[in-house]
């Protein structure tokens, strides 16, 4: 649940320039200009065609007859309507506990902005210090807080998909009729035949009963 973005600016500057030489010799007078040689008409040229649209990839059909199977755990969790409610919420949660840092860290350089005053006695710069120490330590602790809650919150989101996601897994392996289900990311898989992946099914069926799970929007009211 990382998201990583990375950005670069290039800006290229090209200036070209030319210079011309003039000779003393006189001028002669202009030649007399040979006549022009008939023109053949130039025929416009066909409008280019728009390529040909590639063709959809055509899914692959699961081998018949074949007991083995894998599926891709991460991927079911980044892609299924379950998954990315669950990404949401430990994502607000991260946003909240920052937000709550940020305002105790403008806080702290506020006090700190003050205490440069040359005006300040050296009683209140003392004051000031004790405070600017107290948020330090409430940051610590927040922040402390915060991770703890954080870890608490995606190991209960885990074991919530975990509990909806199994009973899915193994439907569509009975329906299979296969005799074994690898997890690609934990079994060691190195080469499959991509039919065997059922990782796109499992999406399919997961966010199909997730759907249906969803309360009903209320029908309005008629006045």
């Amino acid at each position: 649940m990382k998201a990583f973005t990375v950005a670069a600016a290039v800006m290229c500057i090209l200036v070209a320039g030319a210079a011309s030489a003039q000779t003393g010799q006189a001028a002669q007078p202009p030649a007399k200009p040979a006549a022009a040689a008939p023109q053949t008409p130039v025929k416009p040229a066909a409008p280019a065609t728009a390529p040909a649209a590639a063709p959809a990839p055509a899914e692959v059909k699961f081998p018949d007859g074949a007991k083995f199977a894998f599926i891709n755990i991460q991927r079911i969790a980044s892609e299924s309507v379950e998954g990315k409610a669950s990404s949401g919420r430990l994502e607000a949660l991260r946003a909240k506990k920052a937000s709550d840092l940020n305002e105790k860290n403008k806080a702290i350089e506020t006090l700190q902005a003050k205490q440069k005053s040359s005006v300040m006695s050296d009683d209140a710069r003392a004051q000031t210090q004790r405070e600017i120490d107290k948020l330090q330590v409430d940051i610590q602790r927040m922040t402390q807080d915060a991770q703890a809650e954080m870890q608490d919150m995606q190991n209960e989101l885990q074991v919530d998909f975990q509990r909806k996601v199994a009973p899915i897994i193994q439907l569509v392996a009975q329906e299979k009729n296969i005799q074994m289900l690898f997890s690609q990311g934990d079994s060691g898989l190195v080469w499959a035949d991509t039919g065997l992946d059922l990782t796109m099914e499992v999406i399919r069926r997961f966010d199909a009963v997730t759907a249906a799970a969803k309360p009903a929007a209320p029908a309005p009211i008629k006045k």
